[in-house]
């Protein structure tokens, strides 16, 4: 027995501030690239890899919303939250490559330090810290109500953060001409964002593998079930997530008094105490009177 429920409308009245932090996003991640080429700093580009991923994480985000809005079909009967794992994995994907890049171009630089426009380097990354601040600003509301706005949140604070490196190299070397500095910072922002996209797609592939989601503990739902007047078995008991919430729960419960009489009742009580417990709105219960024959051990 499942529930319907409004998918979407919390993102979507977040979308306008995704399409501004997109936009501003967007138009200054070209004016790093070429500002960090002008400058020849890596830690510009490095930065400016960074800021690419933002984008990404941004349009994933507005994709999710527009595709939140589309009713599940006869072909996709739990319509599109999918995309959202699959994008991370691409974004993931993009990300790793562009860090081992500027990871890699950083050994060169140690070994003959090239000569960076210090005071460029420092004026493009004052305003990309400025365009990160007033990103952050349009998301931070939206992050604390739905999951998909806040990766894209965490994504600007992070690339905000790599913003003031960039600051803290153009300082070092337009007051001591330390060059060194450029490519050390590049190390740093391309340390700081590996574990970060490790960590992305380790949640991403635990969706695509139907994992338990983070913060629900299946035994406690198990244990749930057994106390609940009336079961005296489960088994079958299944968790996962069609995305980064929206969690999904199918079991078998055995009432052992060979009936399965009142199994509406008893089955409603079960959807609402999943509910309020765990927060699983999405649940389909088969009540039995005597465990089916492909019960699972376990």
């Amino acid at each position: 027995m499942g529930a319907g429920h409004d998918h979407g409308t919390s993102e979507i009245q977040h979308e306008r501030p995704l399409w501004w932090a997109l936009g501003l996003t967007a138009t200054f991640l070209v004016a790093e690239v070429i500002g960090g080429l002008v400058t020849n700093s890596l830690a510009l580009l490095s930065d400016a890899a960074h800021m690419m991923t933002d984008v990404i994480a941004l349009g994933v985000s507005l994709f999710a919303v527009r595709l939140s809005r589309r009713p599940a079909d006869a072909r996709r009967t739990y319509g599109y939250a999918r995309m959202e794992a699959i994008g991370a994995i691409i974004n993931g994907g993009l990300l790793f490559l562009v860090a081992g890049y500027i990871l890699w171009e950083a050994v060169g630089r140690f070994r003959e330090p090239p000569e960076v426009a210090s005071t460029g380097m420092l004026v493009v990354a004052v305003i990309g810290l400025v365009v990160n601040l007033i990103s952050m600003k349009l998301l931070k509301a939206g992050s604390g109500t739905s999951l998909n706005v806040k990766g894209a949140y965490l994504e600007v604070w992070a690339d905000m953060l790599g913003s003031i490196g960039v600051i803290v190299g153009a300082l070092v070397i337009g007051f001591t001409g330390w060059t060194i500095a450029d490519p050390i910072i590049a190390v740093l922002i391309g340390l700081w964002v590996l574990p970060r996209t490790w960590t992305l797609l380790r949640q991403a592939g635990h969706v695509l593998m139907q994992g338990v989601p983070d913060g629900i503990d299946l035994d406690e739902i198990r244990s749930a079930f057994l106390g609940h007047e009336g079961v005296k078995d489960v088994h079958h008991l299944h968790v996962w997530a069609l995305a980064s919430k929206e969690a999904v729960l199918t079991t078998h419960v055995v009432t052992g008094d060979g009936t399965a009489a009142n199994g509406d009742s008893l089955r409603a009580g079960l959807v609402a105490m999943l509910d309020e417990r765990f927060g699983i709105e999405h649940s389909t219960i088969q009540v039995e009177a005597e465990a089916c024959h492909d019960r699972e051990h376990r």
